[in-house]
């Protein structure tokens, strides 16, 4: 079945002079243009194309990958405000609609929204809605302590950074657990931490536990052999500087060394910390 606004694999049905016609459901042909067409290509070939609309309401295929897919969060770019609504720059020929229904403000030129893209239900066609929130999962996740999931930043508070997890969930890193630069729209690795009574999630940029500090550790170990021995970082180094140097924060690289010190693998000095020799 072809899934309109997602990647599909169909098969080269015929050559015609401006492209090829790819086999969909029930005998239907849908035109990939030559601009788009893989060098090489013949009848019965397999190509991953995506599938939308063109102007005319016919499927249409292409081998670009627009910015997101249906069913996906992301930022993006208002290209042109028209009476129908505003138009998204989406990577591919056609622009991305958000209908004035699905728009919290009047959307302006040249600004970025996170927008929530999705098939219409009468038309079938492919739209974003600015009202991403209610396209959240707002069933109990079953995740696990420390299980790794993607995020995607969306907003900063007070309190931190809230994300969506998994293109899927609301969550939230607390600043205190931040030692980089965040960009809203950013998307990065992150692990569970809680799934609080409320069904709140609370996320952290490192993994947890005592394994994370064993790899912390072993880092460490790698930086002193490569630095001849001696490092000038210590328990009174700035914390952005522990992250930028091992990604993890200055609580977890205190137990990392803790745990090198009590192996007798590192001797701790007033301005670093020196690799003992074996």
């Amino acid at each position: 079945m072809v899934q309109i606004g997602n990647l599909n694999q169909l098969v080269v049905g015929k050559e015609v002079d401006f492209g090829v016609y790819l086999a969909g459901e029930d005998g239907k042909e849908i035109l990939l243009p030559t601009r788009y067409v893989p060098e090489g290509t013949k009848v019965g070939d397999n190509i991953e194309v995506f599938i939308y609309h063109d102007n005319e309401g016919r499927l249409i295929a292409t081998t670009v990958r627009p910015t997101a897919l249906v069913n996906e969060f992301k930022f993006m770019q208002v290209k042109e405000v028209t009476n129908t609504g505003a138009f998204l720059e989406w990577g591919i020929m056609k622009d991305l609609l958000v209908p004035f229904s699905e728009q919290k403000a009047k959307m302006r030129v040249g600004e970025w929204y996170l927008v929530y893209v999705h098939l219409d239900h009468l038309t079938q066609r492919i739209v974003a809605s600015a009202k991403f929130e209610k396209y959240l999962d707002n069933t109990i996740p079953a995740y696990e302590v420390n299980e790794k999931v993607d995020l995607l930043f969306y907003e900063e508070t007070n309190l931190g950074y809230r994300v969506i997890i998994n293109n899927s969930h609301r969550g939230l890193v607390y600043h205190s657990e931040v030692y980089q630069r965040i960009e809203i729209g950013s998307t990065m690795p992150g692990y569970i931490k809680q799934v609080r009574e409320d069904e709140k999630i609370d996320v952290s940029l490192t993994p947890l536990g005592y394994s994370k500090v064993e790899d912390i550790a072993q880092t460490i170990l790698n930086t002193l052999e490569i630095q001849n021995g001696f490092i000038d970082i210590h328990d009174k180094t700035d914390p952005k500087i522990i992250y930028s140097i091992f990604r993890c924060s200055k609580k977890s690289f205190k137990q990392a060394i803790g745990l090198l010190y009590k192996q007798r693998l590192i001797q701790m000095e007033p301005t670093g910390i020196r690799l003992l020799k074996k």
